[in-house]
């Protein structure tokens, strides 16, 4: 496990990813932790270094008893960034992290390059709302608010399906420390930054639910959106936690914000397609191109892979596994070859393999997986031996 000591608190953290690439923290809401991220990681970790932590009082981050304030929780989160010596960040923040996120751009701008405030506000509707919250849990423990967060977290048919990714959020905040809970709901009743949000400098995208009863985009969203300068606003059909209510939707919706002076789409296109059929495949198909076919060369890396595979929406492990599907079910089999043998060389498994055929043998026919099984038979004895 990774620690940092923040004085006068000790931190835990996950930093992960390549130290080459831009550094995007993710900070979560009141009653969660760093885990709550772990759907967008997959999504993310292709673009970006990736710094988690547990705010003061959750998770495993330590939990001093008192009141806490949204400078301090701040100032916690820059003591971090320096203990790591990293010196600027894009900021990503849900409800409590978002208002975290808020100080930090208006009092560190030069430490926040990009900031993302996903449900949240400059300032809780009724304070006295979170007072009553905290003297609860100091009186009850979680257990007595658990329901009304959970009814506010997720919208209630997802609430009622109750997948893994609610009940570990159920579970997640069961297990939080009710002094570092207190804490936190004392942080949002006194924070109110909505004189300074003209000050934040940091190119800005404000994300809001629909269905958030907690902070609805009228009044919270809105105001973020019209007071910082430049800032957008993006509106989901989900309730208070939109990365876990729509976790696909919203790290798309993060990565194309995050990532908008992308290269040129032939140049992008060209770092994808070495990246999935690697560099000498690439090389001899562009050294071997003609008069005839440098238009069509140029027009597969432009818009194949620089339009569709460039795309957030899906991880390049899936697309693999469409493509293999699509060219089985199509009888495609030399670009089934071509990609069979390209995935194996990275990324894919067996199992991945398997798994696709089967799926192709049920939707497009017993051939086309008994072909396909031929095909990757022969290319798993070559590749033994």
């Amino acid at each position: 496990m990774a620690f940092a000591g923040t004085d006068p608190i000790r931190t835990y953290y996950r930093l992960e990813g390549n130290g080459d690439k831009p550094v995007l923290v993710l900070s979560h809401s009141l009653g969660l932790d760093h885990g709550m991220w772990d759907s967008q990681m997959p999504g993310l970790l292709s673009r970006f270094c990736v710094l988690r932590y547990d705010t003061r009082g959750h998770g495993a981050t330590d939990a001093p008893a008192g009141d806490y304030t949204m400078e301090g929780l701040g100032r916690d989160a820059l003591a971090l960034l320096d203990g790591l010596g990293v010196a600027r960040v894009a900021w990503c923040g849900v409800s409590l992290g978002g208002m975290i996120g808020q100080w930090l751009a208006v009092h560190a701008p030069e430490r926040v390059s990009a900031l993302v405030l996903a449900n949240t506000s400059p300032r809780v509707a009724d304070p006295s709302v979170m007072e009553a919250r905290r003297r609860t849990v100091l009186d009850q423990g979680l257990r007595a608010v658990a329901d009304t967060a959970m009814a506010r977290f997720f919208a209630p048919p997802l609430l009622a399906a109750n997948p893994p990714r609610v009940a570990s959020a159920r579970a997640t905040l069961l297990a939080t420390s009710p002094a570092g809970y207190a804490g936190c709901c004392a942080a949002l009743r006194d924070f109110d930054g909505t004189a300074a949000l003209a000050r934040i400098s940091a190119r800005s995208l404000v994300i809001s639910g629909d269905a958030d009863a907690s902070m609805p985009w009228d009044g919270h969203g809105d105001v973020l959106a019209r007071a910082i300068p430049g800032a957008t606003g993006v509106r989901l059909a989900t309730a208070h936690l939109s990365n876990l209510g729509l976790p696909r939707t919203f790290t798309r919706t993060l990565i194309e914000f995050l990532t908008p002076d992308a290269a040129d789409a032939y140049d992008s296109g060209l770092d994808i397609r070495r990246a999935v059929l690697g560099d000498d495949y690439v090389a001899r198909s562009l050294a071997s191109a003609t008069d005839l076919t440098r238009a069509f060369q140029d027009m597969i890396t432009r818009y194949a892979w620089g339009g569709i595979w460039t795309r957030p929406g899906l991880d390049h492990q899936t697309r693999r596994l469409l493509v293999l599907a699509t060219t089985a079910a199509l009888g495609r089999w030399e670009e089934f070859r071509l990609h069979l043998g390209a995935g194996l060389d990275r990324d894919l498994e067996w199992s991945d393999v398997e798994e696709v055929l089967l799926q192709a043998g049920v939707y497009a026919g017993v051939p086309v997986a008994n072909a396909g099984f031929a095909i990757a038979a022969e290319e798993r004895a070559r590749r033994t031996g």
